[in-house]
């Protein structure tokens, strides 16, 4: 039995796919975002928060801790241990049209555990989706994707050079998984678009990403815009990670709504991250 580093298990979560669900969030991604909102997830290992430094590595196995630690951040869990706090939740899936979603970091960096789990999840007869950069072999987006019925996809920046200044990996392989995954697994997906001001929120970025979309994935592909925000500023210091970090300014409303109408006049259906579909 596989087991994967989980540091958030967020129930009752409404915007991570339909009904009312439970997002598990693991840790480990290729990718290095400027802009992160969950930086704690971007290493494999589980961390300990101490008063002055961060303590890479730690197992989270001694309690209390010799060192200090405020805060473990990560537990190693098994898929029986994960399915397990998930099952506490199964009569608001039934009810709502809910189930499960896996996000990160990104959980085809544990392609075994991801896959193992959500197979579990899909016996239960819940709904099962996946929040991902798509940055991963194909090996491991079909070994995943066999076992989920709807895919959250980011799209972060058409220009690859770009791509790689601001999340440390070129966007190829991202691309090209993505249509695949439309194209050829034909698995139902969204298209989530982080909205960073100065970073890829230019006409000429917006207009090649919903040409993109329209074109080279599919025109009836909902696409999410997720306006960049400062919640999770705080956690550069706090996980003394603050030179990898750029600091953003949220976008304007009037800014959002040029942008929402520029995917709109390509036939796209465009939602505001965190509204609710009709």
């Amino acid at each position: 039995m596989s087991n994967a580093i989980v540091f958030n298990i967020q129930g009752y979560s409404i915007h991570d796919g339909p009904g009312i669900r439970t997002t598990v969030f693991l840790k480990g991604c290729p990718l290095r975002c400027q802009w992160c909102q969950n930086p704690e997830s971007q290493t494999s290992q589980c961390e300990a928060l101490l008063h002055a430094e961060l303590c890479e590595g730690c197992e989270g196995c001694v309690e209390p801790c010799p060192r200090g630690a405020r805060e473990v951040v990560g537990r190693a869990m098994s898929v029986a241990e994960v399915f397990a706090e998930l099952a506490k939740e199964s009569l608001f899936y039934a009810h709502s049209g809910g189930g499960v979603t896996l996000s990160g970091g990104e959980p085809l960096f544990s392609p075994a555990f991801a896959a193992e789990l959500l197979a579990r999840c899909k016996q239960a007869g819940w709904h099962t989706a996946l929040d991902t950069c798509g940055y991963a072999s194909w090996h491991s987006v079909c070994q995943v994707l066999e076992h989920v019925d709807l895919v959250l996809f980011d799209l972060k920046h058409m220009d690859s050079r770009q791509h790689f200044a601001g999340t440390g990996m070129p966007n190829e392989r991202i691309l090209e998984n993505a249509r695949r995954i439309c194209h050829e697994l034909r698995v139902p997906m969204w298209a989530r678009i982080p909205v960073i001001p100065g970073y890829n929120d230019s006409t000429d970025n917006m207009t090649a990403t919903a040409r993109f979309i329209a074109e080279e994935l599919s025109p009836s592909l909902p696409v999410y815009l997720h306006p960049y925000h400062r919640f999770g500023e705080g956690k550069w210091e706090q996980f003394r990670r603050p030179a990898a970090h750029r600091r953003f300014d949220p976008p304007g409303e009037s800014h959002l709504h040029g942008i929402r109408r520029l995917f709109e006049s390509r036939g796209l259906n465009v939602f505001r991250g965190g509204e609710e579909r009709e």
